[in-house]
């Protein structure tokens, strides 16, 4: 990630509640595959997360997963309904007697009222996410931690015409409509990434469109999402995307893994950008530029911020950190 001042953001512990590196602690529960269904609207988005849990060594320990701000609805274990979990603190917590189960949460969110913009918000009619660094408890629960490394599938349900654009990590499987004017998509990120990763968007936006052919010969999809009347801003951040993939290839030999790289850039964000798996979520002024008002400074920085994302696709998504100390 790169905020606005080009430093780099840390969770914040007042003087009572320093955590030290050496405090740290395997999780007791891993999660090797993620399951996301969102029926989205801003006002309420319904959130189903099926997890696939593995105990981590020999121990009894109950799954503790984080949560903040959700309104939980249910929780199954193994597909059955059960009433022993338990709320403590922000923690939802499950007594799970196997070393693995699939373990489905409800929650309802409210995304129109995130004024934090972390987890999922709204933001100029859309909706979009920022989970760095822990935003993703904000919208379903989880082990809301960077040593906890899941391959997601998410399904985006919403209204058609309010949103017509739904985007989410990784390569597109699918999408189609569905009743009462609704439509569907389904994404799916084959590499385990940590939750601070996850990102969607779901809104009326157009695309500048490019291709890049990596060196073993496969064609890339390029996307720059932006609202209808900037799209004439963005080719800049287009060829700039190309050069970084490129240089990545040419100096370290490392060729972009999915098909499919889009970047948004939104008013509200309230980082530089954010270097999500396969979907970069950018302010827009480090993505717009016209040249009857950018200086060259303009055009430099948003080739710097695009590449600097790009290549957090091996450099920092790939090998990543083992905890936020």
């Amino acid at each position: 990630m790169l905020d606005v001042s080009q430093a780099i953001a840390y969770p914040a512990h007042d003087a009572a509640g320093a955590i030290s590196r050496h405090d740290y602690r395997p999780p007791a529960w891993l999660v090797p595959d993620t399951r996301l269904v969102f029926d989205l609207d801003a006002a309420a988005t319904r959130v189903t997360a099926t997890l696939s849990v593995t105990r981590n060594g020999d121990h009894d320990e109950p799954l503790r997963l984080d949560g903040a701000g959700q309104q939980p609805l249910a929780v199954r274990v193994d597909g059955v309904a059960v009433d022993d979990w338990r709320i403590e603190g922000e923690q939802l917590v499950i007594p799970l007697r196997g070393a693995a189960h699939a373990v489905e949460t409800e929650v309802e969110i409210a995304p129109e009222r995130n004024t934090q913009l972390m987890g999922l918000y709204a933001s100029g009619g859309n909706l979009c996410t920022q989970c760095e660094a822990e935003g993703f408890r904000r919208i379903t629960f989880f082990p809301d931690r960077p040593d906890v490394l899941s391959r997601y599938s998410v399904r985006l349900e919403a209204d058609a015409r309010r949103y017509p654009v739904l985007l989410a990590n990784g390569d597109p499987v699918d999408a189609g409509p569905a009743p009462d004017g609704r439509h569907w998509a389904e994404w799916n990120d084959p590499f385990p990434k940590p939750s601070y990763l996850f990102a969607l968007v779901a809104g009326d936006l157009a695309v500048n469109r490019g291709t890049f052919v990596t060196g073993s010969g496969r064609e890339v999809a390029l996307g720059i999402w932006v609202r209808a009347a900037d799209i004439d801003k963005t080719h800049h951040a287009l060829h700039a995307l190309k050069l970084s993939m490129a240089w990545d290839e040419r100096v370290y030999g490392r060729e972009y893994d999915l098909d499919v790289f889009n970047i948004v850039a939104v008013d509200d964000f309230n980082f530089g950008a954010m270097e999500n798996k396969g979907l970069n979520i950018f302010n827009s002024r480090y993505i717009l530029a016209d040249p009857d008002t950018a200086t060259d400074y303009d055009y430099d920085a948003i080739a710097a911020v695009v590449a600097h994302e790009y290549f957090h696709n091996w450099s920092g998504n790939r090998i990543t950190c083992r905890d936020w100390f």
